[in-house]
């Protein structure tokens, strides 16, 4: 059997496990017994026993769960609504008034909880009552809401920047500052695209409340604080090489205790919620990691990988090219799965071939991210859209409709960042050099 064909096959294999409804930390572990079995000579028992074991003890894993954790407690506080309050007297009077609070509330609160759904979920919950009661359209709030809260995916601490770290053994803490600038440019993308809703059709947007004083703003602004000073504690302990990614997520927990605490709004009973929330969260996550660990091994065994790439290699296909196939790729595989599980699914397959033509893995690991965002606002499997669905009970699809000027946008990004691809690499190389 040629190589492509093995490959296919085995492809094949993981989809009927996935359409039978097996787990799919157990549909990967069972492609690799099935690709060790049929394509190589080692032994099926003795490699998975090894692969697990040196797989459940990754330093670099333990940032996990702890940045789970945080943003569990944030979203049982009331700091988020702080937090909207504290922005919404500086942004009524931009192109798109109020919206842009969704847009910048997502931004900030990315920066401190790493994941996609809890971002949704908490501005979702404060701001699109908000929003509603004061009369913005419907789709604008959606779209805003399901677009940015994307931002989880990429703006650090990321979760799925760590999965991605961990999977292809690439500094996490580089990761993290190669995400940075990329956010801001989907900031100021999603942002640019309420203005300009704004100003072609000024219909759309209420009238501005009415206009407070310097004083009253930075009153109201006192609740940004407790959010910048988790951002700074975390963030920048990073960045300036103070701490590790795990020594940062560590602080973030107990930095976000104390501010949730302080806020008057934290009990006990939502401290064993946060608990048990993000070590279910942690568990699952974990578990695909082994069983990605595992694949990732068997494909070593069988060779595939290396010869794929050399496949691939002798194509002549330009980084240009293989982009625009993966691209297509991963939005057909993120119609289906969550973005975790697109990058476990495929970092051991793809890598060899990214590799082969030259790919930076630092810029590759932000481009797959910016491309999982996308799947976060598609059916039938955007996460986001089902966040929303349950704060709003509005039809998937009319969220969906609503969210697909944000997924045109999370796709000229990516074009941007390929064409100028030091957006994604001049920070870590900078700050490394």
């Amino acid at each position: 059997m040629s190589d492509p064909v093995t490959g296919l096959f085995l492809l094949a294999v993981l989809f009927v496990f996935l359409a039978g409804g097996l787990w799919i930390a157990l549909a990967l572990a069972g492609v690799a017994v099935v690709a060790l079995t049929l394509f190589s000579n080692a032994p099926v028992g003795l490699v998975m026993a090894t692969t697990f074991w040196g797989h459940s003890h990754s330093w670099s894993l333990t940032a996990l769960p702890l940045f789970i954790l945080m943003g569990e407690i944030l979203l049982r506080s009331r700091l988020s609504e702080d937090m909207f309050n504290g922005l919404a007297p500086w942004l009524g009077r931009l192109p798109g008034r109020l919206l842009h609070v969704n847009v910048l509330g997502c931004a900030i609160f990315a920066a401190v909880s790493g994941s996609s759904a809890a971002t949704a979920a908490t501005i979702g919950k404060m701001s699109i009552p908000e929003l509603k009661s004061r009369g913005y359209p419907e789709s604008l709030i959606l779209g805003t809401l399901a677009g940015s809260a994307t931002l989880g995916l990429l703006i650090p601490p990321s979760i799925i920047l760590i999965v991605y770290g961990v999977a292809t053994e690439q500094s996490i803490a580089r990761l993290f500052i190669a995400g940075l600038v990329p956010g801001i440019l989907l900031v100021g993308l999603f942002g640019g695209y309420v203005a300009v809703r704004a100003w072609m059709n000024p219909g759309l947007i209420p009238k501005p409340d009415m206009a407070m004083s310097l004083k009253e703003k930075l009153w109201e602004a006192r609740g940004l604080i407790p959010v910048a000073l988790l951002i700074v504690g975390v963030i920048g302990a990073i960045y300036t090489g103070i701490a590790s990614p795990t020594d940062a997520a560590a602080l973030g927990v107990l930095l976000s205790i104390l501010l949730a605490v302080l806020s008057g709004s934290f009990s006990r009973r939502d401290f064993l919620d946060a608990l048990l929330s993000a070590a279910r969260t942690s568990c699952m996550i974990a578990f695909i990691l082994l069983g990605a660990a595992f694949l990732a091994v068997a494909m070593g065994f069988t060779g595939l990988p290396r010869n794929l790439a050399a496949w691939i290699g002798e194509m002549g296909l330009s980084p240009t090219v293989l982009l625009i196939v993966l691209t297509l790729f991963f939005i057909v595989l993120g119609l289906f799965l969550d973005g975790i599980s697109v990058v476990v699914l495929t970092t051991s397959i793809i890598m060899p071939m990214v590799m082969a033509v030259g790919i930076d893995p630092i810029w590759f690991g932000i481009y797959l991210v910016l491309v999982v965002e996308m799947s976060q606002i598609t059916p039938p499997v955007g996460f986001n859209l089902f966040v929303i669905q349950g704060l709003t009970g509005i039809d998937i699809l009319r969220i969906a409709k609503a969210a697909l000027p944000f997924f045109f946008l999370l796709l000229l990004a990516v074009v941007l960042i390929t064409l100028f691809p030091g957006l994604v690499t001049f920070l870590p190389d900078a700050m490394s050099g």
